[in-house]
C-alpha cells in the first residue's frame, strides 16, 4: 500500500465508504460517551438516594452530644461515686457506643423494611421476654434503685430502648392488618391495649415510668395515624389520663415529686424531690443569650446529677446558651418533620407499613425529645428520659440508629418507586 494511500484512504475505499466508515466511528463514540455520562449519573443517583439534610441534622446532634457528654462528664471523676473512673471514662464509653450504633445503623438500612413488617410480631414477642429477663436475679442489673440492664460486657444493654423500636413495628404491622376494625374496641382497641398493658406493667416493675409513656405514646399514636375511632382514640386518653394520676396517688416516691414540681423552690423541695429541677433551672439562667462558655458550666460540678444523661440540655443550655438551646430544637423540630414527610410519601405509594413505621419514629423521637427538654426546662414532672442522639447511654444510641437507619431505608425505597423502580 502506497503512503497516499495510507495517508488518504479515500482514495483507496472510495468517498462513500470512507464516510460511512467514519460515521460508524462517530456513532460508536457518541454511544461510549452517552453510556459514560450514564454511569456518571446513575452513581450520582444513587448517592442521592437518601435525604441528607436529614442525615446531616443527625449528624449534628450526634457530634454535639459527643462534645457535651465530655464537657458534662469530665468533672465526675473528681466525686467518691466515680473516684475509680478516668476524667475520659464517659467519653470513651460514648465513642464506643456510636462506633457500634454506626455498625448496627449501616447493617439496619440493607434490611428491606417487608422484613420489619414480616417479623415484627417476634422482634415485640422476644423484647418481652427480655423485660422479663431484666427482673429475674442474677440476669438483671440494677443502677440507682432501678433494674433496667442486662451486662454485655462491653456495655450494659437496656430492653426498654429495644421496646421502642419494637413498637414502632409491632404497631405499625397491627394498624395495617386490622384497619378493617380500628372502629371496634373489642377487635381494633382492646388487642393494643392488652399488649401496651403487658409491657407497662413489666416496665413498671422495674420501675421505668418514662419508657412506659413513651411506648404507648407510640403504639396509640399510630394507631390514631392509622385511622382509629375518634371516639375510641378520646376514651383512650381518658383512661390513660386517670391511669397516670393513679399511678402517681398511689405512688410517695411520684405524688412526691409532683408536688416538688409545682413548686419546685419550697425548702423542703429544693432540697430534695426538686434539687435536680431547681438546679437545672439555675444552667439555663447562668447561661443566658450566648451561654458561659464550652466547658464553663458550674451545674455540672457535681451540683447537677446526672448531668451527661437526664440533664444534658441544661448543661447545653449553660455553656452554649439561649442560641445553643434553639439550635437543639430545632435540629430535633427538622428530624420529626423528615420522618413525616417520609412517611406521607410512602403511604402515597401504598406502602402503608413503611409509611405508619416512618411516622412512629417521627413521634418516638420527637415525644422522648420533647419530654427530655421539659424536664429539664421545668415544664414536666422529673422524669428519667434521655436526650435521643444526645444524651450519654449506649442502648439509647444504639437503637436511636437503627430508628433512624430503617427511616433513610424507607426514604431510598420511595425514591426506587417514585423514579419507576422496583423493590
Amino acid at each position: 500500500m502506497s503512503l497516499k494511500d495510507k495517508l488518504f484512504p479515500e482514495s483507496r475505499l472510495g468517498l462513500g465508504r470512507f464516510w460511512n466508515f467514519s460515521r460508524g466511528g462517530i456513532d460508536n463514540f457518541r454511544s461510549g460517551l452517552r453510556d459514560a455520562v450514564s454511569g456518571v449519573e446513575q452513581t450520582r443517583s444513587r448517592m442521592m438516594e437518601y435525604d441528607q439534610l436529614l442525615v446531616w441534622a443527625v449528624l449534628s446532634l450526634t457530634l454535639i452530644g459527643l462534645v457535651m457528654v465530655y464537657s458534662a462528664s469530665i468533672t465526675l471523676a473528681d466525686g467518691p461515686k466515680y473516684a475509680n473512673y478516668s476524667s475520659n471514662f464517659f467519653l470513651i464509653r460514648h465513642v464506643v457506643s456510636l462506633v457500634i450504633a454506626i455498625g448496627v445503623g449501616i447493617w439496619t438500612f440493607k434490611i428491606p423494611s417487608k422484613v420489619w413488617d414480616r417479623y415484627s410480631p417476634i422482634i415485640f414477642g422476644f423484647t418481652v421476654l427480655l423485660l422479663i429477663a431484666v427482673l429475674v436475679p442474677g440476669l438483671g442489673k440494677g443502677v440507682n434503685g432501678a433494674k433496667r440492664w442486662i451486662p454485655l460486657g462491653i456495655m450494659n444493654f437496656q430492653p426498654s430502648e429495644l421496646m421502642k423500636f419494637a413498637a414502632v413495628i409491632f404497631a405499625a404491622t397491627y394498624t395495617v392488618q386490622r384497619q378493617e376494625y380500628l372502629h371496634s374496641f373489642v377487635k381494633g382497641m382492646l388487642p393494643m391495649g392488652i399488649a401496651v398493658a403487658l409491657v407497662g406493667g413489666l416496665l413498671m416493675a422495674e420501675p421505668d415510668m418514662g419508657a412506659f409513656v413513651v411506648v404507648a405514646l407510640i403504639a396509640f399514636g399510630i394507631l390514631f395515624l392509622g385511622g382509629i375511632d375518634a371516639k375510641l382514640f378520646g376514651g383512650l386518653l381518658v383512661v390513660g389520663l386517670m391511669s397516670g394520676a393513679t399511678m402517681i396517688a398511689l405512688s410517695p416516691f411520684r405524688r412526691g415529686r409532683m408536688l416538688a414540681f409545682m413548686d419546685p423552690w419550697e425548702v423542703n423541695n429544693a432540697a430534695n424531690k426538686g434539687y435536680q429541677l431547681t438546679h437545672s433551672l439555675m444552667a439555663f439562667g447562668r447561661g443566658e443569650w450566648f451561654g458561659t462558655g464550652l466547658g464553663g458550666s458550674v451545674e455540672k460540678l457535681h451540683y447537677l446529677p446526672e448531668a451527661h444523661t437526664d440533664f444534658i440540655m441544661a448543661v447545653i443550655g449553660e455553656e452554649l446558651g439561649f442560641v445553643g438551646v434553639v439550635v437543639i430544637i430545632f435540629l430535633f423540630y427538622w428530624i420529626v418533620r423528615r420522618a413525616f414527610l417520609i412517611g406521607r410519601t410512602a403511604l402515597q405509594l401504598d406502602r402503608s407499613f413503611a409509611g405508619l413505621a416512618a411516622k412512629g419514629v417521627a413521634i418516638w423521637i420527637g415525644w422522648q425529645a420533647f419530654i427530655n427538654m421539659g424536664v429539664n426546662l421545668g415544664l414536666l414532672p422529673t422524669k428519667g428520659l434521655t436526650l435521643p442522639l444526645v444524651s450519654y447511654g449506649g442502648s439509647g444510641i444504639v437503637m436511636n440508629a437503627v430508628a433512624i437507619a430503617m427511616l433513610l431505608r424507607i426514604d431510598y425505597e420511595n425514591r426506587i418507586l417514585m423514579r419507576g423502580g422496583k423493590l
